[in-house]
């Protein structure tokens, strides 16, 4: 890791945070094989995701309000939009890049499976 690059311990893996701008936010998410993020949405936060290893299941809302169900490997991409639903869950070891705003604190938990609604 760099001076700038920051390691936040998650209970469904790791996140490493490796550009913090006022007008960007890049990361790598880790998410370990069985586990799963909230399901949430951002009011602000703009972000696309590009899987670089592994798979996953990316629930995310459609223009209908429908929450689709999408299998991802390595290469695949998505944008999530403000205010759209989603949820990562890994089907292996997984590991995500997600460039964002740098709205850091702008999530909005609907579910969670380690207690933090």
């Amino acid at each position: 890791m760099t001076a700038e690059e920051v390691r936040v311990e998650k209970p469904w893996g790791y996140e490493l945070r490796w550009a913090i701008t006022d007008k960007y936010l890049g990361k790598v998410l880790h998410i370990n094989r069985g586990e799963a993020l909230s399901l949430q949405y951002h009011n602000r936060k703009d972000e696309s995701i590009l899987v670089l290893t592994g798979t996953m299941v990316l629930d995310l809302e459609d223009d209908a309000g429908v929450l689709g169900h999408h299998r991802l490997g390595p290469g695949d991409s998505r944008r999530i939009y403000p205010g759209r639903r989603h949820r990562m869950t890994a089907t292996a070891d997984c590991d995500v890049l997600e460039v964002s705003t740098p709205d850091l604190d702008d999530v909005v938990r609907l579910e969670d499976r380690y207690g933090r609604c």
